[in-house]
Order: structure tokens, then C-alpha cells, then sequence
């Protein structure tokens, strides 16, 4: 029964995933954890980390086949999110996350109060807005969104979509090649989780096999929605990603 439900859940995890680019860890780190069915916060994050791996190649093979995904920005943001993805797993077993997890949630309410508004970070820096994105500034979000989704098991897609907006992607291109560059950054967290014991794989492959249906949803719904709807939407999720970062490290 407890497989089945967790196949259920990464079937609605795998959805708002696919449809918002995130990996969907924010919502499965609390469930593990909540639930009890993990030993501890590293535990979850290397169990989660699975589950968004198996998100980014369902999602980005469903956004494939709709010809979104910004490849150009997304190959220049691979190389910092895949050094990222090592470090934030390397962290992981390492330091006290509570100030961390505090600040980082702090950090969300920016975002999170422009996209509520209906607008993107780029449209309250003019000029800035561009329709490709550097070498070095393409890295440096890549290895702050990796070192997150490494550290905390979340994937890294909550900031990596506001940070590819700033630097001058739409929402939809954003969402679609934050999917693909979890693919890598993920892939080398996992793999640091695994090798140190952290990964539960009896509750990881019920989450994958729901998460991988899930994913092929999100992209149809994403399609439909209207950009405005898409910003409110995800800035709702960072606003439940702060709060819970803020409660983490506040406890």
C-alpha cells in the first residue's frame, strides 16, 4: 500500500514539476521526512534526488517533441549546475543546513513577489532582458541552482527558472530548459547521495515510476496556460519552498 501511494503522489509531483520546471524535491523532501520515512534530512534529499532526476528526462522528452527548450542557454548553464550539483551533495552530510536553509528561504520572497504580480524578475531591470545568456553568468546560475538542488534535494529549478528570466528567457522556455539542465545536476547529486548510503531506493522507484507518467502531463497543461498564469503559479511554489526553508531553519 505505502508503494502504491508514493506512486500516486510522484504521479501529481511529476505534473506540477514538468508543468512549473522544477524538479518536485520541495514537495517530496517534506513528504519523506513528514512521514517519517526516512531516517533524516539527507536521507530525504538522497531519496528525492532520484525521483527529480526521473522528472528532468520524462519532462524534457515531452518538452522535446514541443520544440521549447532553450538548448543554446541550457548547454552554457550545464557546466556550472553539474559542479554545483557535486558540491551541494558533498555539503549535504557535512554542515549544519538550518542558517542556510533560513537564509535560503529569505532569499525566495524576491522572486516569489514579482512572479505573484504577474510580471518576470527581467521586466523590473530594463535593458537587461536578452535573448542569450553569457558564459559566466549562465554558470553562476547554474552552480547556485545545483548547489541547492544537491544540498537541499529539490532539484535547484526554483531558482534556476527566475534566474533564466531575469537573464532573459520567456517563462515557458525558462521552465522547459531549467527540466533539461536538471538532467546532469541531478544525475551527479545522486550519484554523491548513493555511493555515501543516502539514497533509499525501495521508496525512490515507486516515486520514479509515478513521476515519470506524471511529467508527460505537465508540458500539455503549461501549454495551455497563459504566461501570467504560469509566473503566479510558480511563484506560489516558491512561496511554499520559502516557508518551509524558513521553518526548517528557524527549528
Amino acid at each position: 500500500m505505502l508503494h502504491f501511494l508514493l506512486a500516486l503522489a510522484g504521479v501529481g509531483v511529476g505534473a506540477v514539476g514538468s508543468m512549473l520546471g522544477i524538479g518536485g524535491g520541495l514537495f517530496l523532501v517534506p513528504l519523506l521526512l513528514l512521514g517519517g520515512l526516512v531516517a533524516g534530512a539527507p536521507q530525504a534529499a538522497g531519496t528525492s534526488i532520484a525521483a527529480v532526476l526521473a522528472n528532468g528526462i520524462s519532462s524534457t522528452t515531452a518538452y522535446l517533441r514541443r520544440k521549447v527548450t532553450n538548448w543554446k542557454v541550457g548547454l552554457v548553464v550545464v557546466p556550472g549546475a553539474v559542479a554545483g550539483g557535486w558540491v551541494g551533495a558533498y555539503l549535504a552530510g557535512r554542515i549544519e543546513p538550518g542558517k542556510l536553509a533560513l537564509a535560503f528561504g529569505l532569499f525566495l520572497l524576491y522572486p516569489a513577489a514579482v512572479l505573484v504580480l504577474g510580471k518576470q524578475p527581467k521586466d523590473l531591470f530594463h535593458g537587461r532582458g536578452r535573448a542569450g545568456v553569457g558564459i559566466l553568468a549562465g554558470g553562476m546560475v547554474g552552480l547556485v541552482a545545483g548547489t541547492a538542488g544537491g544540498l537541499f534535494g529539490i532539484g535547484g529549478g526554483v531558482i534556476m527558472v527566475p534566474a533564466l528570466t531575469f537573464l532573459g528567457l520567456d517563462i515557458l522556455p525558462a521552465i522547459a530548459t531549467s527540466l533539461f539542465v536538471m538532467i546532469p545536476s541531478s544525475a551527479v547529486a545522486l550519484a554523491q547521495h548513493a555511493l555515501a548510503g543516502r539514497t533509499q531506493w525501495d521508496l525512490a522507484f515507486p516515486l520514479i515510476g509515478g513521476i515519470v507518467i506524471g511529467a508527460q502531463i505537465g508540458p500539455i497543461l503549461s501549454l495551455r496556460l497563459p504566461a501570467r498564469w504560469l509566473r503566479r503559479l510558480f511563484a506560489l511554489v516558491l512561496l511554499y519552498t520559502a516557508a518551509q526553508m524558513i521553518r526548517r531553519g528557524l527549528s
